[in-house]
């Protein structure tokens, strides 16, 4: 009795998992093959632009760095850093004292050296006067020859003298026109209108003339109405920009928009960075910032958005084809070359040159594998 109680049970279990199965084979909770979800999308012609990213800093177009053509302490500073100038404003002086005093030298040693003039220039006169009434009493037999040719050498010695009082009053005219622009250079001036980008001193500090090699910077002055980005090009990239090639620019301060530049200048020569074993090797290229797309973001409060320094992203558009038949750049993926294999087993990869671009395409819901060439 007990044994078929057993045996009824097992068969009710049985015959429920062979119930069970058939349902969840129906249903497909399990027996189903596995899948991958795809995207498709169909090749069409379109307009496929090569760009060169880089990334560089922004600064102003026409920036000058001042500094003085004579050394001393600053006793007057009449702009601040951000404020705008026009061309000739006084932006700071100089203490002129010591220049006013060597001033004051070279015009007494102009006038002690025209003083002299004067001397010799009588001296000179008299001497003449003398050689000629002399010549004559020579020429008479009235006084001897030695007599003659002392009033001879003292004429031309007069004369001489005369000369050199000559020289020595242009020569003090110079140092005086020198010592009168020196004291003039005390007074700073602006050389262009613009902003005051950068101030590097504060009134009371003594700085140095450009007669002592570059002399202190005192300021700049930047014209902030046109921006351009500065951006090293690796060496790989750099044979393909072309000064007029257009740009997309990023900054960072302004996320969300893009903006418009184009290549104005690219240099000659290469700048190195790292030590020797990992130098980079690029070349600056100079991008200018298009007023017309930033328009938006100057205003009353802001007339200029861009400010010296600021970060930025720069795609060069060097080259662009039109109506050219093309699928999304997600589509294309990297498959290893299974035709000659060479199969690492250190590194359990394949090496890159055994990898080949792929596109697949869709041929009677099945997924072929295409070469990109």
């Amino acid at each position: 009795m007990k044994n078929k109680k057993l045996f009824r049970i097992v068969i009710i279990i049985t015959v429920a998992v062979i119930i069970l199965a058939f349902i969840g084979k129906r249903v497909g909770w399990f027996g189903k093959e596995e899948t991958f979800e795809v995207t498709t999308e169909k090749g069409k012609k379109r307009t496929i632009i090569e760009t060169t990213t880089a990334n560089g800093k922004i600064q102003p177009e026409t920036e000058v760095k001042l500094s003085p053509d004579v050394s001393g302490e600053i006793v007057e500073l009449y702009v601040k850093e951000g404020e705008d100038v026009e061309k000739g404003k006084l932006l700071l002086k100089i203490k002129p004292d010591t220049y006013i005093s060597m001033r004051d030298r070279a015009e007494a040693s102009l006038n002690s050296a025209k003083a002299r003039l004067a001397q010799v220039e009588a001296q000179y006169i008299q001497s003449e006067l003398s050689y000629k009434r002399n010549k004559q009493l020579w020429e008479q037999k009235t006084i001897s020859k030695a007599e003659f040719e002392n009033a001879e050498a003292t004429f031309k010695m007069t004369k001489a003298d005369v000369e050199a009082a000559r020289y020595t009053v242009k020569s003090g005219e110079a140092s005086l026109k020198e010592t009168e622009e020196n004291l003039i250079k005390t007074s700073v001036y602006a050389p262009m209108s613009g902003t005051i980008s950068r101030l590097n001193v504060e009134k009371g500090e003594r700085v140095v003339g450009t007669e002592m090699m570059s002399g202190t910077e005192l300021m700049r002055i930047a014209d902030l109405n046109r921006m351009e980005v500065i951006v090293e090009v690796n060496e790989n990239d750099i044979i393909r920009v072309l000064t007029g090639d257009t740009a997309i620019v990023e900054v960072d301060a302004y996320m969300d928009d893009k903006f418009n530049g184009i290549v104005t200048e690219i240099a000659n020569s290469a700048t190195t960075t790292g030590i020797s074993v990992d130098q980079v090797t690029s070349f600056d290229v100079k991008i200018l910032l298009l007023e017309e797309s930033y328009q938006h973001l100057i205003t009353g409060t802001n007339p200029t958005p861009f400010r010296p320094g600021m970060s930025a992203t720069v795609d060069i558009q060097t080259e662009t084809k039109w109506d050219i038949l093309s699928v999304p750049i997600q589509a294309v993926t990297t498959r290893a070359d299974t035709t000659e294999q060479t199969y690492d087993e250190e590194e359990s990869s394949f090496d890159d040159e055994e990898l080949k671009q792929v596109v697949f395409v869709v041929n009677e819901n099945m997924a072929l594998s295409k070469e990109v060439l």
